[in-house]
Order: structure tokens, then C-alpha cells, then sequence
């Protein structure tokens, strides 16, 4: 079995709160703290039936490994998620939409993603095991409550699955500065794999090859890139737009 993880942050442990409370081993919060958000969480975490301890701000940056816990951290049972990427897509009944990250270790870049990931209804992120944050409980917290509920899979070599994503008939588009088409330009409604590198060196020479398609995001500023997790939500957004 699995040990316990810690999640912290209202949004991180509210989630579990609403969607598997019983996991919840025991939430940690601040008594000094007593505005409208905080009474609003305790009413929810007695209503859900959890143990509740007090803490002082040390007890709980302790525990979280960060000060910016806001006063709740939660140990959690730790949730069975799907299996494998196969299993994931062998159930989908839609196209399919998924974020494949290459490079990006910064673990809020990654919990930004994960939020809007779940925000625009991918169903899965995906990232390679050498090239990637892992999810911990800064990303949790950066993710508000997202890392609960989107499948993150770490994969031994992101180019290969890849081409097991072709093989399924999944349009792998990555993002690239000098791509000749935009965004705007590509049909989203097919089952696709949105493939974006971080904001330093972008994707990876094989990651890129790979890829069935690049396209850009228009800059019309003096920057000339988009932090990893705005470019996610841009083409994420934009593929939810077309298929709405």
C-alpha cells in the first residue's frame, strides 16, 4: 500500500474534501485563523465527518515543506488512478485531448498546467520520467485540486509514446517560435495530442521530429515566448472552443 501523501492549500484539500473525503486521514489547520474561508472550510470538514487537528503556522510549514500552506494541510490516502495511458484511451467515448509536456521541471509551471488541463477537459498530461516534475504537494497546492483529477503519466520515452499515440490515430501537433502555421489554422476536433517544451528550450530535437505537425501562438508584443502554462491553456482552450 502506498504511504500517505500531504496536500495543502484550501483549493488542494477541498477537492479531496468534496470527492473522496474518506481518503482524508486527518486535516491539520491554523485556530488563529478564524475569517469567512476558513469557518466555511472547517464547516465542510465536519459535515464530510474528518479529523481535525489543531496547528500552529511552524507545525504546519513543517509538514507541508513550504509556508504557504494558508493554514490547512491535509494527510491523504493516496487514490488509485487509471492504470495506464492504453487503459485511459481504450475508455474514452470522445476524441481525445491530451497535454504532453517535454522539459518542464519547474513543479508550479506543472501544477499550472494540471489546473488548466483540467479546466479545458483534457484527459490526461503527459510527461517523460527524466524530463519532468513529479507531482508533490507544491503541485497539488499550485494545481487546486487538478492533480486529483487528472491522469499524469510519467512515460520511460516520451518519443515512443508518441508514436504509440500516432499509431492510435491521434494527432501529435507540437508548439514551436518558427512553426509555419498557427494555431488558429489546425483542426483541434480530431483526437490530438498537444505537445509544448518549456519556455527556455522549448521542446526536445527527437520530441520535435516526432511530432505529426508544429504550429505557433501569435506574438504581437516584444516577448517571445508564453510561460509554459498560459501557451497550455491558449491551445487547450482552443481546442475546446472548436469542439463546443
Amino acid at each position: 500500500m502506498s504511504s500517505p501523501k500531504v496536500l495543502f492549500g484550501f483549493h488542494a484539500v477541498g477537492v479531496r474534501l468534496k470527492t473522496a473525503p474518506k481518503s482524508i486521514i486527518e486535516i491539520y489547520y491554523e485556530p488563529t485563523r478564524r475569517d469567512a474561508r476558513m469557518r466555511q472550510f472547517l464547516e465542510k470538514a465536519n459535515e464530510a465527518g474528518a479529523r481535525l487537528i489543531e496547528g500552529d503556522s511552524m507545525r504546519l510549514a513543517k509538514l507541508c515543506g513550504s509556508h504557504g500552506h494558508q493554514g490547512v494541510a491535509a494527510r491523504v490516502e493516496h487514490i488509485p488512478q487509471v492504470h495506464s495511458l492504453d487503459d485511459l484511451l481504450d475508455s474514452l467515448t470522445e476524441p481525445a485531448l491530451l497535454l504532453v509536456l517535454d522539459g518542464v521541471t519547474d513543479p508550479h509551471n506543472l501544477g499550472a498546467c494540471l489546473r488548466v488541463a483540467d479546466g479545458a477537459g483534457a484527459h490526461a498530461v503527459i510527461a517523460p520520467k527524466d524530463h519532468a516534475a513529479g507531482i508533490n504537494a507544491t503541485v497539488a497546492k499550485v494545481a487546486s485540486g487538478a492533480a486529483e483529477t487528472v491522469p499524469y503519466f510519467m512515460v520511460t520515452n516520451l518519443a515512443r509514446t508518441l508514436g504509440e499515440l500516432k499509431e492510435r490515430s491521434i494527432w501529435c501537433i507540437g508548439t514551436s517560435d518558427n512553426a509555419p502555421k498557427t494555431l488558429y489554422q489546425v483542426d483541434l476536433k480530431v483526437p490530438v495530442a498537444l505537445v509544448l517544451g518549456n519556455e527556455g528550450d522549448g521542446m526536445r530535437q527527437l520530441t520535435r521530429k516526432t511530432c505529426d505537425e508544429l504550429v505557433g501562438i501569435p506574438m504581437h508584443g516584444a516577448v517571445e515566448s508564453l510561460n509554459v502554462s498560459v501557451a497550455s491553456g491558449v491551445c487547450l482552450y482552443e481546442a475546446l472552443r472548436q469542439r463546443l
